[in-house]
């Protein structure tokens, strides 16, 4: 099948926040937002004054949204430079395998290698996530052991 692999615009925000609830189901998430409460938060990171994300898209023959790749640049990194922290990568099951995860790997690495002063990528798995590390690592890509995550929730959206 062949995709196309292109930046975020504002005519996909519908789209793009019905993928996220299949991205939410495919976690396991038992409780959705209402899709008009998950399209506002999409435009809002996407297209609000400062965005706060930025998305690559993954679309089909049919025009269909079937993945993405969504990121924000960080600062600091290394020094002063700073990093390109991929928060999700998401390929529909129909399409893994397929090398489809690759290219958006491969895009994400030319925009941080165009980016002046982005001095690497980013991104955690799950520990559980065998299948996600499998593919991390065919594509060369070293676990780094070094980092504990923490999180606590603001009690002002699901996560």
């Amino acid at each position: 099948m062949t995709v196309t692999i292109r930046p975020a615009d504002r005519s996909d925000i519908v789209a793009l926040a019905e993928l996220i609830e299949e991205i939410e189901r495919f976690y396991g998430s038992t409780e959705i937002q209402a899709l008009e409460e998950r399209r506002s938060q999409v435009e809002e990171a996407l297209f609000g004054s400062p965005p706060l994300a930025s998305t690559l898209l993954v679309e089909d023959e049919a025009g269909d949204l079937v993945g993405l790749a969504s990121y924000s640049f960080l600062w600091p990194a290394a020094g002063s430079s700073h990093s390109l922290f991929l928060k999700e990568l998401y390929v529909r099951g129909t399409l893994r395998r397929q090398g489809v995860g690759a290219r958006l790997m491969g895009e994400l690495r030319s925009l941080a290698a165009a980016r002046p002063g982005c001095s690497r990528i980013e991104w955690m798995t799950d520990r559980n996530n065998p299948e996600a590390r499998a593919f991390y690592k065919s594509l060369g890509f070293a676990e780094f052991d070094g980092k504990i995550v923490y999180r606590v929730d603001t009690g002002t959206t699901q996560g």
